[in-house]
């Protein structure tokens, strides 16, 4: 069984858990995810299985829409609201043009500092565990981009609002960095990753008709507790590869022998390209050298 499951992640589930979970009921190690969800946010979970893992490294890249919550007022250490609470100060009159002219202002390329309760690796050891132990350390910004944000609503102090951005934007550091350019403490109190790539929250399945009744007590407890109704069949279906990466310039070889020995291939194409037999069977993945070549980056057949 080869191909891509889309989970709308529920949320107290980290997506290590998610993978766990498809690795039981599927019988396979061979499983991962396209970019980690926090454990309190919800959402798309594009998780690949068997022959489909060799594509991870090409859907992680992929722009992400989400669905957020900036609650105004309370700063906390996780930038969001499991964390402990750092500052409050009382909100005072903001109209909604402010809020869109602030949010308008983080459209486009820019650097962002990450949360120091993320799973960014300095110096071998992830942020979060210099955070838990109370150490000092550089958390250095990185290069984000976002495509579009919208104000979706404003009441109550909340601001609701969708964001198209690049691989490697925290969410939980924009709506910090929001408030703080309205001259408030805030936090996210809430996230849904709506779309990752071309895969809508739409096109997910639950998280039930992946587990069904299955033996391991830890999982099925915790889903009952959240409320899931757990289901025997297992009605759901793969995405292919193809499918994942249909977006990309395509090549069709009628002699396919070169991509097998992981040759150059003559073409004026650019980017990544999908390499294709004759029999439209995926074969890999190559990239432009800038020189009318293409060179291989993975074998997928």
């Amino acid at each position: 069984m080869d191909g891509i499951l889309l989970i709308n992640n529920p949320a107290g589930y980290t997506s290590h858990d998610i993978v766990g979970i498809v690795r039981k009921k599927l019988h396979t190690k061979k499983v991962g995810h396209c970019g980690t969800l926090d454990p309190d946010a919800t959402g798309v979970l594009v998780v690949c299985v068997n022959k489909a893992t060799k594509a991870i490294q090409f859907l992680m890249s992929d722009t992400k829409v989400y669905r957020a919550t900036l609650s105004l007022g309370k700063s906390t250490d996780t930038y969001d609201a499991s964390g402990k609470i750092l500052e409050e100060k009382e909100v005072g009159q903001i109209s909604k043009a402010q809020v869109i002219d602030v949010l308008n202002s983080f459209l486009g390329k820019s650097k962002q500092k990450p949360p120091i309760y993320s799973a960014i690796k300095v110096n071998g050891k992830k942020l979060y565990e210099y955070a838990r132990n109370g150490e000092e350390v550089e958390i250095k910004e990185r290069d984000i981009e976002i495509m579009m944000i919208e104000l979706i609503d404003f009441s109550n102090n909340e601001i609701v609002f969708d964001v198209k951005c690049s691989k490697g934007t925290y969410i939980r550091s924009l709506c910090v960095d929001i408030a703080k350019k309205l001259g408030y403490p805030g936090h996210m109190s809430h996230l849904e990753r709506r779309q990752a790539g071309r895969f809508l929250i739409t096109d997910c399945i639950t998280l039930n008709v992946i587990v069904g009744f299955w033996y391991n007590k830890y999982y099925t407890q915790k889903m009952l507790r959240n409320g899931w109704k757990l289901l025997e069949n297992d009605d759901y279906s793969l995405h292919s590869i193809d499918d994942a990466l249909c977006g990309f310039p395509q090549l069709k070889l009628d002699d396919p022998t070169p991509v097998y020995h992981g040759k150059q291939i003559k073409s004026d194409l650019t980017g990544q390209v999908a390499i294709y037999d004759n029999q439209n069977h995926l074969l890999a993945i190559y990239e432009s050298t800038g020189q009318g070549y293409l060179k291989n980056v993975r074998g997928l057949w």
